[in-house]
């Protein structure tokens, strides 16, 4: 019986041996791509400045992505104030078509930094990883995992599916009755709401006098004057998030003003 050859080796056979190290040094080196994910007000904006500028300080080039961030500018903003400017994706946006631009202003792209990742459709999350693959390029991406149904936002599922590294973000959210808040509701009038548009981007804040104003974003989704000044987010335990209970304030201070 003759043993096999080295070169009838079958490479996506599971069981075939391990590449020699003179040959695994011969492969190309490919980027990575990280999720770091949790509910609305852990500071996945604040964590991804914070990449970028410890990246930059390491003599790295980058690029930030942004898609609907809730000021209505193309720049991803931290709630703590801190704010840089950031390219718009566009629901057609081909990001591979990004970085290719950006190579041909004479740009070196080491990674990049891609915010409210979850509005991404699976189209664009794939073409961040076939960046990652064919050009070494690591991406970083933050966002929300579940929508105000609970449902993974098709963006957030690719991620899940396709990301090298899984990270929630640490820093811990809390639902009115103390436990750890989770769930991102939708609330209009004291009320969860269980239907309606999934992107449904707006910043609220009561001025002085106690009116409401409102920041739109640059999105599609429509909706009613009325239903902009009255609805806002709550992030909520899984319990009262099921049961639809915002608190015996809802209104009162440390209340996501979000809509």
């Amino acid at each position: 019986m003759t043993a096999p050859h080295d070169d009838d080796t079958d490479p996506t056979d599971a069981l075939s041996p391990v590449p020699a190290a003179a040959w695994r040094r011969d492969m190309p080196v490919t980027g990575r791509v990280k999720f770091c994910y949790g509910p609305m007000d852990c500071g996945k904006s604040t964590l991804a400045l914070q990449i970028d500028h410890n990246l930059a300080r390491q003599g790295r080039q980058g690029l930030l992505l942004v898609r609907h961030d809730r000021s209505g500018a193309a720049q991803i903003s931290s709630r703590i104030g801190i704010t840089r400017q950031a390219l718009e994706v566009e629901a057609g946006t081909d990001v591979r078509a990004v970085v290719r631009q950006a190579w041909e202003r004479g740009k070196h792209v080491d990674y990049l930094i891609v915010d409210e990742a979850q509005f991404l459709s699976p189209v664009q999350v794939e073409q961040l990883t076939e960046l990652a693959d064919e050009a070494c390029i690591d991406v970083y991406c933050f966002g929300i995992a579940t929508d105000f149904r609970s449902e993974l936002f098709p963006g957030a599922r690719r991620l899940f599916e396709l990301a090298d590294e899984l990270q929630p973000v640490q820093v811990e959210v809390l639902c009115w009755c103390g436990r750890p808040g989770r769930f991102n509701a939708r609330v209009r009038d004291g009320v969860v709401l269980r239907t309606g548009d999934t992107v449904f981007v707006a910043d609220t804040t009561s001025n002085a006098g106690g009116a409401v104003s409102t920041g739109e974003v640059n999105s599609d989704t429509t909706r009613s004057s009325t239903e902009t000044a009255t609805v806002r987010y709550q992030v909520l335990c899984r319990r009262h998030f099921r049961l639809g209970e915002v608190g015996p304030d809802a209104s009162g201070p440390g209340q996501l003003q979000l809509a």
